[in-house]
């Protein structure tokens, strides 16, 4: 068990919520989504179901957090009630595509937003910031905080203060995609408005990144639901306030289809010089969500490698307590998939494989009985799986569907993890 001195409070579990959720998402989505999703009231539809799903997640993994003690999240869930294979998978795909994909995606857009300065930041400049963000979490506990918090501070207040602006300052003369009609009830039945959801549930990923560290979280059955849930709505009222301010600050044939969204937004807020600052600290906002994973992997990454022969270096902590071995390794794994695959292939089969596992985590809910939850006593809370469940398989489905290619990829990473695990047990049989 951690001493007081190696466990962090409230606030600083909800900077990691916050810095897990906020990145790569929000800021490069909305293009994709206005192609065939054009009414203002159908995006701020996607983003409310996203956070809503977020949020029934987040009441689900809370309740399983004060359950399960001790650091691992849906390794503990799945491991402990279905079968240790599950456990093992889930904490495969953390390895490789929950925690990696997310920090390599996050560097690959940070030198996309940097190269508004006509220099190019190519797939180098990516590796070396991770490495340094790795070592920066590599000293102690109170050192990996104030890192971490400070760059949380800078994503935080830059969103504060670029909505602010985006509300006050007038529309562009040049237009906006604000559309307020009915349109919205047919739009809802396209598959289109599926697919969208696909990068808006990836976009909120990271509701459920505190319960993996919950081993570290002082008085964790109050402050772990605390966290979850106060992290997950501050990050839903900033996106729909984001979207907002992106589409009544410039027309449509501007945004869509694009990635740089929030810059073409910026140019017309306040002028090209704007634009490359707000370049700026999306950038250095980025540095937080690298921060954010590369901590709670190597977290689920150590609770796993302590119970696995093939992984067992990995769980080995310096003299203060961290991880260090499962922080590089995620490290390592961010640079491969950086050199070996494209920005959105990453993004789709990350997404794919990370809805998948999070409805198999959730699903374990159901097994805790009335006597066992410590938050929700009351029935009502089946509710939240249930319905965090229906809309995830409908995700699910459009998006093996319209991308097979990607979907195909994330299972069969999931596949070696089943190899992987059998000669696992071997070893350890041996």
């Amino acid at each position: 068990m951690s001493t007081t001195s190696h466990q962090i409070g409230w606030k600083t579990a909800v900077a990691i919520v916050v810095s897990n959720m906020i990145g790569t998402g929000i800021f490069t989505t909305l293009g994709f989504q206005l192609v065939d999703v054009t009414n203002t009231y159908s995006i701020f539809l996607l983003w409310m179901i996203g956070g809503v799903l977020a949020l029934f997640g987040a009441f689900c993994y809370a309740e399983l957090g004060s359950h399960f003690k001790g650091n691992g999240g849906d390794f503990i869930y799945l491991k402990e009630t279905y079968h240790p294979l599950l456990g093992y998978l889930v904490s495969w795909i953390s390895l490789i595509i929950g925690f990696s994909s997310p920090v390599a995606l996050a560097a690959l857009a940070m030198s996309q937003y940097l190269s508004a300065f006509d220099f190019t930041f190519g797939t180098w400049f990516s590796i070396v910031v991770i490495f340094l963000v790795a070592l920066s979490l590599s000293f102690s506990l109170k050192a990996s905080s104030r890192f971490h918090n400070f760059f949380t501070f800078i994503k935080v207040a830059f969103i504060i203060v670029l909505i602010i602006l985006g509300v006050v300052l007038s529309e562009p003369q040049i237009g906006n995609s604000l559309s307020f009609t009915d349109s919205w009830k047919d739009e809802m039945m396209l598959p289109a408005f599926a697919t969208s959801l696909v990068f808006v549930t990836y976009s909120y990923t990271g509701w459920n990144s505190a319960s993996y560290i919950a081993g570290e979280i002082k008085d964790v059955q109050k402050n772990l639901p605390k966290a979850l849930i106060v992290g997950t709505v501050f990050v839903t009222v900033c996106y729909i306030l984001i979207n907002y301010i992106m589409l009544k600050h410039a027309p449509i044939h501007q945004l869509e289809g694009k990635e740089d969204v929030m810059r073409e937004a910026a140019n017309n807020m306040l002028g090209h010089s704007f634009g490359k600052i707000v370049n700026v600290f999306i950038a250095l906002q980025l540095v937080a969500t690298i921060s954010g994973y590369l901590w709670v992997g190597s977290r689920l990454t150590q609770a796993f490698a302590k119970e696995n022969r093939l992984w067992k270096s990995l769980s080995v902590n310096n003299k203060k307590g961290i991880p260090v071995r499962a922080i590089f390794a995620h490290a390592v794994i961010a640079t491969l998939i950086i050199l070996t695959g494209s920005f959105k292939e990453i993004f789709v089969y990350t997404s794919f494989i990370l809805q998948l596992f999070a409805t198999l985590a959730i699903s374990t809910v159901f097994f805790l009985k009335k006597s066992q939850r410590k938050i929700f006593k009351s029935n009502v809370f089946y509710v939240f799986p249930t319905v965090f469940m229906l809309f995830s398989s409908y995700i699910l489905y459009f998006t093996f569907v319209h991308n097979p290619k990607e979907s195909l990829i994330g299972l069969g990473i999931v596949a070696l993890g089943i190899v992987l695990y059998l000669i696992d047990k071997k070893l350890s049989k041996n």
